[in-house]
């Protein structure tokens, strides 16, 4: 789909906030919370109208865009674990003219690979609706596995996937030094039936589908509780690969990890040409509903591996591959009421309240509905009988009202029955106003910290791990907190002590012993991450990241200018534009990738006195940070490494996450901008790319001399 044409700039840059923040909450609701409230369709229009608005508006390209990343954050209940190579979702088609497109693509970018009009050779496989994991086998030996998170980071879930018996432990045949599977973890229909067969008889709750059971049984804190549920895995490719020789096709490569022990579906098929897949579409279609398992679409991918780099990516997705979603499923019902949730940034949401129905196979009972500006577009009014989709058989949509059960405007049943729906102008929650900014589709609470909804999600944003990190601060605590009047800003908590939080309910001395002590913790933290948990809009890990590189302390980014340091930068930009055009060395951008949006998001923050307050405050209460480690000189400061091969002591992401505490970075492939070479046994085609560049190589040991360590 294409966005809107915007003639002002302005107007596409509150576009993009708006589709940005959009994004960003449902990536979080789905990922996260396992509970997403949208559905598919609505969420693949969002994610397409941004794409297209930033093509048409580079400007509007933010280095946190959900188009620059995949999915969201993996949950604070797990440990990190960081993919040498992103795990990419793929772009998405829902008719035959955008396979079509997909396939006139592919073949225009290979160019004179192909000969004459030769049609194109793909490997089709299915979606599996389930949840994407990584294994990683060294030496033949799974070591690790880990969710694919937003992509670049994942959830670490090791534990729980040595539960599943469909897994092998170890590789048959000849592994590779190191081989990382990607696949979907998923329940069988018929496994998914008995899981709730044994639900009902415990008297307990059953499972919506099996989608969010599977998701839900490998993300336990209790690995015997996964072990309990039949959860199975399908591979379907692989990251990064050391030691061995990939195969020079994707159907070869299925067929290799078959041989290697790994269960791989068997529905895959070589194909030749556009046409010849869009058959192989309406086959499985017609077969979805008897397979064992559920999917939501085929994939499609360039057999041939050696082409995918010439076919590269675009953002998010790579361009030798393409999602073929099946339609959505829909269902009539009515639509009772709609109420209004407010979220920690003070966003008004309606949701629509619907008589309960049996769509796509499960119950809906509510669904949102976005903003008023949607509502008017879909022309609903409160107790008309309206059309329910639940597209990629994930989450509802209202779609819009069944106007023929709608009785005439002049009846008395029309007006007892039907009412328009009003946004109220005081927020539900707190009773403050609500304001619409201008360009923006969104109602937001001006209340803000006073505002319990927002206060709530406020702290528990400030004490996630990826934030302060203070264990034990979950939202039950965070409830009784806030609506006992104990704690109404950040800065109160670390005026808390154990014999109030003891008196609490199921608190207990030990709980807030711990707790205390967790917040005590607290007060030494990273500038970094004091960025994140202030909640500033549109600043997330990766800006907050450069934030700290560029300014290494909170007072000069108080005090900044942002406006300033936009314009500024805009003129570097032009000036790089003419020296592009001249062939000339470009300038460094300063903030490459925070945009104007971001800046202007930094500059009324820090010039709201409460915000400043709050910031006061939590110095006064002895939170502090370190200046970044690039400031102080960093022992790595600038190098790049790649691992290969097994350590004798650490393991990849311990070196990994030595590397990047002292300012170096970590890369996936050896190339001549590769500083080091951190080899270990059984190093593989890396080590011998290295010698072949001039690269310098060293081994563990060495390695830890450098960063100030004594080999063991």
């Amino acid at each position: 789909m294409t966005s809107p044409a915007f003639g002002n700039p302005a107007d596409a840059l509150a576009r993009a906030r708006e589709l940005r923040a959009l994004i960003e909450r449902w990536n979080h609701e789905y990922y996260v919370l396992d509970a997403p409230t949208v559905p598919d369709a609505e969420y693949d229009r969002a994610f397409r109208e941004l794409q297209a608005l930033e093509a048409e508006h580079p400007d509007a390209i933010a280095a946190d865009s959900p188009t620059q990343r995949v999915g969201a954050a993996p949950a604070a209940a797990f440990g990190a674990v960081r993919h040498a190579i992103p795990m990419l979702s793929l772009n998405n088609a829902f008719d035959d003219d955008e396979v079509l497109a997909f396939d006139r693509r592919a073949r225009e970018l290979l160019g004179d690979l192909l000969t004459g009009d030769e049609p194109l050779e793909y490997c089709a496989e299915l979606k599996y609706d389930g949840l994407a994991l990584s294994l990683r086998y060294e030496q033949g030996r799974l070591v690790s596995a880990a969710t694919r998170g937003d992509g670049a980071t994942g959830e670490d879930v090791t534990a729980n996937v040595r539960t599943i018996r469909a897994i092998p432990l170890r590789l048959q045949g000849q592994a590779p030094a190191l081989l990382e599977v990607r696949g979907e973890a998923l329940l069988f229909r018929a496994d998914f039936e008995r899981l709730n067969a044994r639900q009902r008889a415990a008297g307990e709750r059953e499972f919506v589908n099996p989608r969010n059971a599977a998701a839900g049984s490998l993300r336990q804190l209790d690995p015997a509780v996964t072990a309990a549920r039949p959860l199975r895995f399908l591979a379907y490719g692989v990251g990064e690969l050391d030691g061995g020789r990939e195969p020079d096709t994707h159907s070869a490569l299925l067929e290799w990890l078959l041989a290697l022990g790994l269960p791989v579906g068997s529905q895959h098929r070589v194909l030749r040409g556009a046409q010849a897949l869009l058959s192989f579409y309406r086959e499985i279609q017609a077969q979805r509903q008897a397979l064992p398992y559920e999917i939501d679409g085929v994939v499609y991918k360039v057999n041939r591996i050696a082409w995918h780099e010439t076919l590269g990516f675009v953002a998010r997705a790579p361009r030798f591959a393409l999602a073929h979603k099946f339609p959505a499923e829909e269902a009539v019902t009515d639509l009772l009421d709609i109420e209004i949730q407010v979220g920690r940034t003070g966003v008004l949401t309606p949701v629509a309240r619907l008589r309960p129905v049996f769509v796509g196979g499960t119950t809906v009972s509510n669904a949102t509905l976005h903003n008023e500006d949607e509502i008017r577009r879909k022309g609903l009014l409160i107790g008309d009988a309206v059309v329910v989709r639940r597209a990629g058989d994930v989450i509802p949509e209202v779609l819009r009202p069944v106007l023929e059960r709608r009785p005439a405007q002049g009846s008395g049943e029309f007006a007892s029955r039907l009412r328009v729906f009003e946004m109220p102008r005081s927020c539900p929650v707190c009773g403050s106003a609500v304001v619409r900014e201008e360009g923006e589709a969104a109602w937001r609470c001006v209340g803000g910290l006073y505002c319990s909804a927002q206060r709530k999600q406020a702290l528990l944003h400030f004490a996630q791990r990826r934030a302060m990190d203070i264990e034990g601060l979950g939202e039950r605590l965070v409830d009784q907190l806030v609506e006992g009047g104990l704690v109404r800003t950040p800065a109160d908590l670390y005026r808390l002590d154990a014999a109030t939080l003891a008196g609490l309910e199921r608190m207990g001395e030990k709980s807030a012993a711990r707790l205390i002590a967790a917040i005590e913790r607290s007060r030494q933290t990273t500038l970094e991450r004091f960025l994140v948990a202030l909640g500033i809009r549109h600043v997330g890990e990766e800006v907050a990241r450069q934030l700290a590189a560029e300014y290494h302390d909170l007072d000069p980014l108080i005090a900044e200018d942002w406006a300033a340091r936009q314009a500024a930068k805009t003129e570097v930009q032009k000036e790089n534009a003419r020296r592009r055009s001249r062939a000339q060395e470009l300038l460094p951008v300063p903030l490459e990738g925070v945009g104007p949006e971001i800046t202007d998001s930094l500059q009324r923050f820090f010039a709201e006195p409460h915000n400043r307050q709050v910031i006061a405050e939590l110095r006064e209460a002895g939170v502090r940070w370190d200046a970044p480690r690039a400031a102080q000189g960093a022992l790595l400061a600038g190098a790049s490494f790649v691992l290969t091969g097994t350590l004798p002591t650490l393991s990849r992401e311990q070196a990994a996450q030595r590397i990047r505490s002292h300012g170096g970075s970590v890369s996936a492939s050896v190339s001549r901008r590769t500083t080091w070479v951190l080899a270990g046994e059984a190093a593989g085609s890396k080590l011998d790319k290295a010698r072949e560049l001039g690269v310098p190589v060293i081994d563990e040991p060495e390695f830890l001399r450098m960063i100030g360590e004594e080999p063991e």
